[in-house]
């Protein structure tokens, strides 16, 4: 009962810090049950770990709001949200020493992400929440702790988990637009799309470091060139007109400042939902969509490079290469490699972020060095090869090189943000000026080899405990090992990569044997966290972590390939 919390405070009141530990345990309300799962023992701590649990009878939410996958992992990022919203009007915050006071939910961006801060189902709604328990320095503070549970926990209880308090029109826009953006990816294949981008949408964000929207008259709405318009028809919205991106060979061409990057940043972010208002709510793209970009200095682990690179001055073999510093065409090579590795479909690059000589070697350069002394194929000798034997389809920006007109299956031009299809044009002025460049890329595109990573390549101790952190949304610290994923495009939220971190260390103990694939070994550890939720990956039984967000299985394979520690079969 909940006067046996009010006791225990009250016997702890003044008492050393740790004294907190005795409320572990679980607490009937009048409407909620309270979990203590995990009590600091320093004000200075990591937070406590308390879940709330509110019976569905009386939370009364509608099983329509939560009948599939879609729809409940919209709801419970809508009522995570509600919840932060009502955190920030209803908590005092600090009441004391270090993080005192503090009662945070887990709560996303403009992304809308699988979650473990609050779960749905038909027999109760639970918040998952980090809270930092009052101190006078390192004292108990009581009275302080019990307006924290007994007042403000309550009300935040009140206003966010109850279907009678919240906006009924709201969250079931809310749910219903999550639908739907999952059933038109669902729908991309089926239409040979590898994205869709809807009239209307508000591609440019606030700023440079803000993925918000651009909140301005200047701003053009997107608007498809007729020739590439298609129709999406949707469960809840009906029929949704837009820009279809076809499958095979995409160029987004035009001059600068005139919205190439910024419609390939709106691709990329697609394989997520998007939030009401984010102005990127219907574009759309398959979640085998990859980013490419070449990455200076990352280390290699005996990846099958040889597609692009071979016949290395040194004779290294790039059939499994290895570098503790890779160049930028070498890197740029790696992460393609990597990512067919694990069932890429869609490439997606930009020339800004590539490597101009694994781009291009135009014919002036094929004149001055033989291919005999260039162990570099430029991807474009491999981009027409990798569609039509591996089904691979690729979206490029390109600003400066003409010659991939000759590759091209598509090409749009951007024109102050708003696109058009000019693919004749393109065809004609290729035709116009023939370069009679000489294609290097032999006559298939090679092996896409599958690796078996050996257990001994994963040490995730530090001083004798078992260390992983996310330090930062780009970083991992990994047993004494340090994981650099600032590479990675398409990472967008640090809780998904808490997961990841956690991800690899499940699959370390679970699957990693030195015989299993790496793509079979993250194909595993997806299929266990669709069957029992992402709380599996906590290496701590019993604390049900709020703070995790479902990662794709690219970003696993990356932060694995990214561990310089790692060891290859």
């Amino acid at each position: 009962m909940q006067s046996t919390l009010l006791q225990k405070l009250q016997k702890i009141d003044g008492r050393g810090y740790k004294s907190y530990k005795e409320l572990e345990g679980h607490y009937n309300f009048p409407k909620f049950t309270l979990f203590c799962d995990y009590i600091q023992g320093d004000p200075f701590a990591s937070p406590s770990r308390i879940r709330v649990r509110v019976p569905q009878k009386q939370a009364g939410f509608p099983e329509y709001l939560f009948s599939n996958n879609s729809r409940r992992t919209g709801l419970e990022d809508f009522l995570t949200r509600q919840l932060a919203r009502t955190i920030k009007k209803e908590v005092k915050g600090n009441r004391g020493t270090g993080k005192s006071g503090l009662i945070k939910v887990d709560c996303g961006g403009q992304e809308v992400l699988e979650r473990t801060a609050l779960v749905v189902n038909r027999d109760y709604v639970e918040a998952r929440i980090t809270v930092g328990l009052p101190a006078s320095g390192r004292r108990v503070l009581a009275g302080e702790a019990r307006a924290m549970f007994f007042e403000e926990l309550p009300a935040v209880v009140e206003k966010s988990l109850f279907y009678k308090n919240i906006d009924a029109r709201e969250v079931a826009n809310f749910v219903s637009l999550i639908e739907d953006q999952d059933h038109i990816r669902r729908k991309l294949s089926e239409m040979k799309l590898v994205a869709f981008v809807a009239n209307g949408s508000v591609l440019p964000r606030k700023s440079g470091v803000s993925d918000l929207p651009m909140m301005s008259s200047k701003v053009i709405p997107f608007k498809s060139p007729p020739e590439l318009e298609v129709t999406m028809r949707t469960p809840n919205r009906g029929e949704i007109k837009g820009m279809g991106i076809k499958e095979g060979i995409t160029l987004i061409v035009g001059g600068g400042y005139h919205g190439k990057s910024t419609l390939l940043r709106a691709v990329e972010r697609g394989v997520y939902n998007h939030i009401p208002g984010d102005g990127r709510e219907f574009v759309i793209t398959r979640l085998e969509a990859v980013k490419i970009r070449a990455e200076d200095g990352r280390g290699v682990t005996r990846v099958n490079i040889s597609p692009f690179i071979k016949n290395l001055p040194n004779g290294e073999d790039t059939d499994a290469f290895s570098t503790e510093e890779a160049s930028g065409s070498t890197s740029q090579a790696a992460n393609i490699m990597e990512a067919l590795e694990i069932g890429a479909k869609v490439l997606l690059l930009d020339e800004d972020t590539s490597a101009t000589n694994f781009m291009i070697r135009d014919v002036r350069m094929q004149q001055l060095i033989a291919k005999s002394k260039e162990p570099i194929t430029p991807f474009i000798d491999k981009v027409r090869q990798l569609y039509d034997e591996l089904g691979v389809s690729t979206v490029i920006v390109i600003g400066g090189s003409g010659d991939y007109f000759d590759v091209a299956d598509t090409v749009i031009a951007m024109d102050e943000y708003r696109p058009r299809e000019v693919t004749k044009r393109a065809k004609q002025i290729a035709l116009q000026y023939q370069t009679n460049r000489k294609r290097e890329g032999g006559g298939t595109f090679g092996a896409v080899k599958e690796r078996s990573p050996l257990p001994g390549g994963f040490n995730a101790r530090r001083g004798g405990k078992i260390k992983i952190d996310a330090r930062s949304l780009h970083t991992i610290r990994f047993g004494n090992s340090e994981i650099l994923l600032y590479g990675i495009e398409q990472l967008v939220d640090i809780s998904q990569t808490r997961a990841i971190g956690d991800a690899i260390y499940y699959g370390l103990k679970k699957y990693t044997d030195g015989k299993r694939t790496l793509k079979n070994i993250i194909e595993r550890i997806l299929v266990d966290i669709e069957r029992d939720g992402l709380d599996i990956l906590s290496p701590f039984q019993g604390q049900h972590p709020g703070d995790y967000a479902l990662p794709r299985k690219f970003e696993i394979a990356a932060a694995v390939n990214r561990l310089r520690t790692l060891e290859i079969r």
